[in-house]
């Protein structure tokens, strides 16, 4: 360990049970992504003896943008303290009794001011003006209850600002989960901002004093140890991973080529409509020159954009549009509903944007299954280095629709073809991304860095992370 880090770090703030703060907007019952993560990350905390408080945001601002799902909550250790702050996006609001004149009479310029006055506060749009009351809750929490560790998993990266605050005001020791990174443009590649800029300079300060920075690949931690070389040991790949309790049973159901097969999507569609015009072209194109496919069903589960007009968009459209072709959009699943969906699927379609940067959770999941995957998404993509040997993969490429239409076809042949010996490598080259495999070393080498003799060796600890 840095020579910096040994001051007051090693002495216990909060009595036997150490605490950690948890900066974790997204937590359950938050129906993103994201939430899984978070959940296993607090489970883990508990697991290892540590009083856990998480901060997020109120029911009602995931209301407003991504929806809720409360059987996620279900899961969480009720050890578990969950602060929310009533923190809600005011462009997301859609009573127009609360408007006021200026939204009314001109709302492109009222929502231009909104995110002027956002990013003075901090320089991040939307999320920077909840800056204070993000850092006014790190210091009340840590008042009623010293804090020896605080884990702040961004996005929003605004988290940070509370994050040096309660070091700056208590040096309370904090890791930082990056996931996509700051300073980097994981959908476009490159760089997002200089180190010499407004937030440049932020994420440099910050990530000088932090004990550990999570990513969820190699490529995004690759990008974080060239920018700042000097801290490239504190950079760690901590990967999403998928839970067990979603995934079919180990049988499956038995594919019947003479009534059809049926493809399923899970995840948020919140991609380009282009995209999903190109895939849904490649599904029409393998229907037309596939009898197998042309007796299939293509069904797409999730939630439609984000916001206020999640629904009513042109996703929507082209879903509906595809409906003579026997393409169906369900909605979202609930997480106790997930193996049950996975279940009645015979092949999965995974649909995702960006490029190397971009692993994307589902990954994961899918390979769980034991199911054909289908890859919707660039050729040069971080999903491809995980899916890479799997038995029942249809291979990248890209998303030109006409290979795509192929790549269903081929889908459609391993789904009738595949054995159970396939399926069962499938689901053990999966295991090692079992959420709990990836998130306990990862959370115990936290622990170890703070306390250190609390827990096994770092060495250990980090194994398989």
């Amino acid at each position: 360990m840095n020579k910096r880090f040994s001051l007051p770090w090693t002495q216990p703030r909060s009595g036997p049970r150490p605490h950690v703060i948890y900066l974790a907007i997204g937590f359950p019952p938050a129906a993103k992504s994201c939430a899984y993560r978070m959940r296993e990350t607090a489970n883990q905390f508990c697991a290892l003896g540590w009083d856990v408080t998480v901060i997020t945001l109120c029911d009602e601002a995931w209301e407003r943008e991504y929806g809720l799902d409360h059987t996620l909550s279900e899961s969480v250790d009720p050890r578990v303290k969950v602060v929310k702050l009533p923190l809600i996006r005011q462009d997301l609001e859609t009573d127009i009794r609360a408007f006021s004149e200026d939204r009314s009479l001109n709302p492109g310029g009222w929502i231009t001011e909104l995110r002027k006055r956002e990013q003075k506060v901090f320089p991040e749009p939307v999320f920077g003006g909840w800056r204070h009351e993000l850092e006014k809750a790190v210091l009340r929490v840590h008042r009623e209850h010293a804090a020896d560790l605080l884990l702040s998993s961004c996005a929003p990266y605004v988290n940070i600002a509370a994050t040096w605050k309660l070091w700056e005001e208590y040096k309370v020791p904090y890791a930082i989960d990056f996931r996509d990174g700051w300073s980097l443009d994981v959908i476009g590649g490159g760089e997002a901002f200089t180190r010499e800029s407004v937030s440049g300079r932020w994420e440099s300060r910050v990530l000088e004093q932090t004990v550990a920075v999570w990513t969820v690949n190699d490529p995004i931690a690759g990008w974080y140890r060239e920018r700042y070389p000097h801290l490239a040991d504190r950079v760690h790949v901590v990967r999403n991973g998928y839970d067990e309790e979603s995934l079919p049973a180990i049988s499956g159901r038995a594919p019947d080529p003479a009534a059809g097969l049926t493809f399923g999507y899970l995840g948020s569609v919140n991609f380009p409509p282009d995209f999903l015009d190109a895939v849904l072209t490649g599904w029409r194109l393998a229907r037309r020159d596939d009898p197998l496919v042309a007796r299939s069903r293509f069904e797409v589960r999730g939630h439609i954009g984000a916001g206020a007009m999640r629904e009513a968009n042109r996703h929507m459209d082209l879903l509906k549009a595809a409906a003579p072709d026997d393409v169906t959009f369900g909605g979202p699943v609930a997480k106790t509903a997930l193996s049950a969906t996975y279940g009645s699927w015979d092949a999965l379609v995974l649909m995702l944007v960006g490029g190397r940067y971009v692993t994307s959770g589902k990954v994961y999941e899918f390979m769980a299954t034991g199911l054909p995957v289908l890859s919707a998404h660039d050729v040069d993509h971080d999903a491809r280095n995980v899916l890479a040997g799997h038995p029942l993969w249809t291979g990248a490429v890209g998303i030109d629709p006409q290979r795509l239409a192929h790549s269903f076809s081929e889908a459609a042949r391993l789904a009738v073809t595949a054995t159970e010996a396939d399926r069962a490598e499938a689901r053990e080259r999966a295991r090692r991304f079992a959420r709990p495999a990836v998130l306990a070393p990862a959370v115990r080498h936290l622990t170890q860095l703070v306390r250190p003799g609390s827990s096994a060796s770092t060495a250990t600890a980090m194994t398989g992370v």
